[in-house]
Parts: structure tokens; C-alpha cells; sequence
């Protein structure tokens, strides 16, 4: 009976399903927390949240396809949330950037997540790295766009404690070069910053 229910519950379509309900909750929880508190409105309304639980629900299954799949359809799933809740309206072309944004990271933060528990070799560390990244990544952001160096330096320790908890993760499950992830989280940080800068942040200032 246990071996039943659990294979139930890693089924393509629960899974895909519990996805897009979190996705619909975090995107109403980051509109309707605007304007509440600074702590809450920072936890809900960031890419970094966003995307590490992605990441989370990509480790969360059991195949790599799945977690891919996954991730796309929860990032999808928050942006609708958020929209849905605030209303299209004249957001509609920022709304399709971020959806596309999803569409771009989700599957990669969803194979990430899965790549680390259930990967083999050094690419359970590049992909430790690719989940970090985003939010030294978003701390990078705060500071050097927008000059908001108290957040800046919360998101960099947070970005540097998961960095240095995901190699020690890997370090115990035997991961040979779990150092990459170390190395490589700082260098994917800034790939990931220039991204947003002459990328994501002109396509939202065209609409």
C-alpha cells in the first residue's frame, strides 16, 4: 500500500498540478504582500525566491524530465499567479517578459534542483552552482543597479551560506569535485546579473 501511494504521488500529472498550485499561491502571496512589510514583501517579491523553489521542486521528483517540465510550468504558473492577481491591464507586455523569462529558467533551476540530489558526478556541482547563482545573482543586482546595499549584502551572505551548504552537501555524498560549486556559483552570479542587465531589464523598459 505505501509503495502504491507513493507512486501515486510521483505521478507526471500530481506532480505537475502541485507545481502550478504553489506557482498560483506564491504569485497571488508576492502581489497581495506588497506594501506590507519590508521582510515579507522582499521574501515573496524576488527572483530569488521564486526560482529556488523551483529549484526545490525539481529535487522534489524523481525523474529529470519531470523536474524540467516542472520548473517551466511552476515559473509559468507564479507569473499567472501575480497577473492574475494585480490585474493585466497595461502590464500585459511585462507580464509576457516574465513568463518568457520563466519559460527560460525554470527548466534549468528545475533540473538543477534534480541534478543535485539525484545527479551523478561534477555535474551535481555545476548544477549546485546554477541554483545559487540567482541569488548572488540578485544581490549583485540590488547593489550595483540599484544602489540598495543593506539588501545587497543580506542576498550576498544568503547567496554565500546556500553556496557553501550545497558543497557540503556534496562533499558528504561523495561528490570528487564538489569545490565547483564553490568556484563556479560566483562566476554564474555575474553571468546571470549581465543577463538581467542588457537582457530582461531593456525588454520591461520597452513596455
Amino acid at each position: 500500500m505505501t509503495t502504491v501511494t507513493a507512486s501515486r504521488r510521483d505521478t507526471p500529472a500530481v506532480a505537475l498540478a502541485a507545481v502550478t498550485a504553489f506557482g498560483l499561491l506564491l504569485g497571488w502571496a508576492t502581489y497581495t504582500l506588497h506594501g506590507t512589510t519590508p521582510l515579507l514583501e522582499r521574501a515573496t517579491n524576488s527572483v530569488s525566491t521564486w526560482i529556488v523553489w523551483t529549484a526545490l521542486a525539481g529535487a522534489l521528483v524523481r525523474t529529470r524530465w519531470l523536474a524540467v517540465w516542472s520548473g517551466g510550468v511552476m515559473m509559468l504558473a507564479t507569473c499567472a499567479g501575480y497577473y492574475l492577481t494585480a490585474g493585466v491591464g497595461d502590464t500585459l507586455g511585462t507580464a509576457v517578459v516574465w513568463s518568457a523569462a520563466g519559460l527560460a529558467g525554470g527548466p534549468l533551476l528545475g533540473w538543477g534542483g534534480w541534478t543535485v540530489r539525484h545527479g551523478q558526478g561534477d555535474r551535481r556541482a555545476v548544477a549546485g552552482a546554477a541554483v545559487t547563482m540567482v541569488v548572488l545573482g540578485e544581490g549583485l543586482w540590488l547593489g550595483v543597479k540599484l544602489h540598495s546595499w543593506g539588501e545587497a549584502t543580506v542576498f550576498l551572505a544568503v547567496g554565500a551560506l546556500l553556496t557553501a551548504d550545497l558543497s557540503a552537501y556534496l562533499a558528504r555524498a561523495g561528490v570528487r569535485r564538489w569545490w565547483l560549486c564553490a568556484v563556479l556559483a560566483p562566476l554564474f552570479a555575474g553571468a546571470f546579473y549581465l543577463a538581467e542587465f542588457f537582457v530582461l531589464d531593456r525588454l520591461i523598459g520597452a513596455f
